[in-house]
């Protein structure tokens, strides 16, 4: 393979580790634009498996006879686990390679997601707290499996040129926005009586067909398959590896905080997400208080979304990275998510201050508002979390990608675990406030960007 075909910044590994018998493809056998395609093509499948669950999870647990705040804090689990475990798994394959970390990580998601489809049956069987119990493990193992996108990002940056790496993990983000697009919809016919009717006619006996289990089973074969699709296509990048050393949460956090221009990029994603984590949990009370929307109406307009992000994230966002620098994106991608943040509560009233539009009866003024604002919302997001990724990859030394992406992504997961219940909270008290105070919560991340941009702390 010639030098296109190299990460201009990587190394050829040393020899696996004592014990490391995991057989691995080489990226000599591959181009990276095939390897690159092939890793996000897994991160495809395994997300579509998360978005499947979406839709039936709030019911999932009423079944179960418990408060509705057990869904809060089911979400909250997931994510806290990702938060524990997305560093300690970057750190792992930064010394033991991306490759077997993904795999390992895509066989925790199948046992998952089998299991979660099975606490049901275990509910029958053993009772409320047994059945409780195994809803919140299996979740739990699921979030702490979902820490291998930082794997992922990691592997990216490994074959990707610096010079195209955005585009390269724009596709990365793309793969989210898709996933949340087409997982809810496979969740939603899994879970629809005639799927359910024909499940329990075809498969046996001992195997419980509900509209509950049959999106965790959907869920568990999609991972299954995005890990068959791994061990027989993805190769290990060629790259720097780091020493093999004892992986703790605490030591990944100190190493990239210790690092001046890692430690801003780590306070944006914490805020980003505590940010955003308004939007993702209330926007559909809002929607139903505000519009008056229902399930339906508000499920064409998170596909709005989902679609504009791809675009943003798949196309739009690597074009502009070609011709700007990182933190300038980053900064103007806070900037115009701030002000969407800002303009979401208030669209109703800003719709009635428009002249009237022609068209049909259901294409309000306030409607239009809503869907500007929302492309401004995926515009926002998209370029500031396209920005922040890349700009951790070239920040960070090519032996410690993984505990970069690993550490970023915890802090993330850390927002979306506390966010949720504090914006909860704030929406009883009054419907602007989560996203009102989300925006006060990006103003910062400006700043701090803007400074570590002037600071000239070389990577570490």
């Amino acid at each position: 393979m010639g030098a296109e075909g190299k990460n201009r910044q990587a190394e050829a590994p040393p020899p696996a580790p004592t014990g490391m018998a995991v057989p691995e493809a080489s990226t000599a056998s591959l181009t990276p634009r095939r390897a690159l395609a092939t890793v996000i093509f897994v991160v495809f499948l395994d997300l579509v498996g998360f978005g499947v669950v979406i839709p039936i999870l709030p019911f999932y647990v009423r079944s179960f006879g418990v408060s509705d705040v057990f869904i809060g804090l089911l979400a909250a689990s997931y994510s806290l686990m990702q938060f524990v475990f997305a560093p300690l798994l970057g750190r792992i394959s930064d010394s033991r390679g991306r490759r077997p970390v993904l795999m390992l990580s895509l066989a925790g998601s199948v046992v998952a997601w089998t299991v979660f489809g099975l606490a049901g049956e275990v509910l029958s069987t053993l009772g409320v707290v047994a059945g409780v119990t195994t809803l919140f493990a299996s979740r739990m193992l699921a979030g702490a499996m979902g820490g291998n996108i930082a794997t992922a990002q990691a592997y990216v940056a490994d074959v990707t040129p610096v010079e195209r790496r955005a585009a390269a993990l724009g596709l990365i983000g793309a793969s989210f926005s898709l996933g949340f697009i087409f997982g809810p919809a496979l969740g939603g016919v899994l879970a629809s009586d005639a799927v359910v009717a024909l499940a329990r006619d075809a498969f046996p006996a001992v195997v419980p067909a509900s509209r509950f289990s049959l999106p965790s089973f959907g869920a568990a074969t999609l991972s299954l398959l995005a890990l068959c699709s791994a061990a027989l296509f993805l190769p290990e990048p060629e790259r720097t590896r780091g020493p093999a050393e004892r992986v703790t949460i605490v030591g990944g956090f100190v190493e990239a905080l210790s690092n001046l221009r890692l430690r801003a990029l780590v306070v944006s994603f914490f805020l980003l997400s505590l940010a955003f984590s308004g939007v993702q949990v209330m926007f559909i009370p809002f929607a139903a208080d505000v519009y008056g929307y229902d399930a339906t109406q508000t499920a064409f307009f998170l596909t709005y979304i989902g679609f504009l992000g791809a675009v943003n994230q798949g196309v739009l966002v690597g074009r502009l990275s070609a011709r700007y620098e990182g933190t300038r994106l980053a900064v103007v991608g806070a900037s115009v998510l701030l002000v969407s943040l800002v303009l979401l509560p208030f669209s109703p009233d800003v719709g009635r201050l428009l002249p009237t539009l022609g068209g049909p009866a259901w294409f309000t003024r306030e409607l239009f508002v809503l869907l500007v604002d929302g492309a401004l919302l995926s515009f926002g997001n998209s370029l500031l979390n396209v920005s922040l990724s890349t700009l951790v990859s070239t920040r960070a030394s090519a032996d410690r990608q993984g505990n970069a992406f690993g550490v970023t992504q915890g802090a993330g997961s850390l927002g979306r675990t506390v966010g949720p219940p504090a914006m909860a909270a704030l929406y009883v008290v009054g419907f602007p406030l989560p996203f009102v105070v989300g925006a006060v919560i990006l103003a910062p991340i400006v700043y701090i960007l803007a400074r570590s941009a002037r600071d000239p702390t070389p990577t570490a």
